[in-house]
């Protein structure tokens, strides 16, 4: 114990302590410079995070309604809000998409630093979908629930 409290004392103590800190400073300098970059998305991860339907159903209604709570993905979806949460939270390590927190409510958007390729494909996708099965079941869903964070409540 003595020998610590003598380290810490040292100059070496000082400098290495500096060091450390001027070395945080530097990465989290650069990891802001990084996440206000484009994302670096490859094609096989991109597809890889759209593989699962229901992350493609959570993706395809964000394309068409630009932001959305996980109350309203769930409602729209018919599932848990834990299977709906653990979906959105890959699409945004994938760097799909964006969550920012309002009041009591965590909101969803594509992430607009996507890819100019990615956003096409996107897009297409939407039109693809749009009046196919369970796609326009959840649309449908959503567009008649009632108590939408931005009308009112969030259930």
């Amino acid at each position: 114990m003595d020998d610590f409290l003598c380290f810490q004392d040292s100059l070496l103590y000082r400098v290495v302590g500096k060091s450390i800190l001027k070395l945080h400073g530097f990465l989290y300098m650069i990891f802001h410079i990084y996440c206000n970059l484009k994302i670096m998305l490859t094609p096989a991860l991109f597809f890889k995070c759209l593989s699962d339907e229901t992350r493609l159903r959570c993706v395809t209604l964000l394309q068409k309604e630009g932001k959305l709570c996980v109350c309203e993905l769930t409602e729209a979806l018919q599932l848990s809000q834990p299977k709906i949460s653990r979906h959105l939270a890959q699409l945004r390590q994938c760097g799909l998409l964006l969550d920012s927190r309002e009041g009591q409510w965590v909101f969803y958007q594509i992430n607009p630093k996507l890819p100019d390729w990615a956003l096409s494909i996107l897009e297409n996708s939407l039109l693809a979908v749009e009046k196919n099965g369970p796609y326009s079941d959840d649309y449908n869903r959503l567009s008649s629930m009632a108590d939408r964070p931005d009308q009112a409540v969030c259930r």
